[in-house]
């Protein structure tokens, strides 16, 4: 799993990307928002997002309301890792759209509990993700089936989904159209 620090300070940066990374992490550290916010939006993001509130270019609660706003079917989990531990302050970060809140100074072993929280999460948002992209496919294969299917008065050929037309022969060499299965009739079945 890829996982995105965002940290002006170098050694928190490190003391975190050597925490994760001896857990199995990939991890992609940058100094500043504006160059998270360029791998956030590369073709592969990471799945999971660690941001200082306070570093230069787009600050981590700004950078956390543009990830938030992102169109996309696995949201990126955003944890803000910060100094403000105010109230105020906190219930600020959430409302941004954190998915979770740490202060600093951290403890390493939270880091990790969270971290883990945040995979579980990523995870299981994925595999709601892949479960109601096979629905969507099977709803579509269903309402396929209730469209009637058309066959040409003249030359008896059928039209496919692809929108060509084709004989039934055609239609079971190259099946283009799940509507068409071949059976035996009552008639020809073996007795």
């Amino acid at each position: 799993m890829k996982i995105l620090i965002a940290e002006d300070e170098y050694t928190t940066r490190l003391m975190v990307q050597v925490c994760l990374e001896n857990l199995g992490y990939s991890i992609e550290g940058v100094e500043d928002g504006n160059t998270a916010w360029e791998i956030i939006n590369q073709k592969t993001p990471p799945q999971i997002a660690v941001l200082d509130w306070e570093m230069p270019g787009t600050s981590g609660i700004d950078l956390c309301r543009k990830i938030k706003r992102l169109e996309r079917s696995s949201p990126i989990h955003v944890i803000l890792l910060t100094a403000r531990d105010s109230e105020n302050d906190i219930s600020k970060g959430f409302a941004a759209g954190a998915d979770d809140y740490i202060t600093k100074p951290f403890n390493e072993d939270e880091l990790r509990a969270r971290i883990r929280v945040a995979e579980r999460i990523v995870t299981i948002q994925s595999s709601l993700n892949s479960s109601l992209e096979e629905l969507r496919e099977a709803l579509d294969m269903v309402q396929s089936f209730e469209e009637p299917v058309a066959i040409c008065s003249k030359c008896q050929k059928i039209g496919a989904f692809d929108g060509s037309w084709r004989t039934p022969s055609e239609l079971l060499e190259y099946p283009v159209d799940a509507r068409f299965v071949q059976l035996d009739c009552q008639n020809c079945k073996p007795r």
